[in-house]
């Protein structure tokens, strides 16, 4: 019996020290708050890369835009100049006509 007292006496020994077991691992709640920081940074992070990106398309749709009225002009004065060169070419032919017609009232 006395065996079996002394047992109980070290069971109630050994269940007052896990009672006063701290369960919480220090370690473990620091990697948890680390990490929780990490993700609230990278959140951070993603949002600003987010605006940037859609910063970038806007300006890439701009700039789109420019580039196409850019190559509409430079059409209309590709026209213009076609256009210009065929008055020009017009004119001198005119004008060789009109020269030869000089020539012949002179001779």
């Amino acid at each position: 019996m006395n065996s079996i007292n002394e047992k109980e006496k070290k069971l109630n020994i050994a269940l007052k020290e896990l009672n006063n077991l701290d369960l919480t691992n220090p370690e473990l709640q620091k990697n948890i708050e680390n990490l929780s920081r990490k993700q609230n940074q990278l959140e951070i992070e993603k949002t600003q890369i987010e605006e940037k990106y859609q910063t970038l398309l806007k300006e890439n749709e701009n700039l789109t835009k420019k580039l196409e009225d850019l190559k509409n002009n430079e059409k209309m004065e590709e026209r213009k100049q076609i256009e210009f060169s065929e008055k020009i070419d017009e004119l001198n032919q005119e004008t060789d006509t009109l020269l030869d017609e000089i020539d012949k009232w002179q001779m």
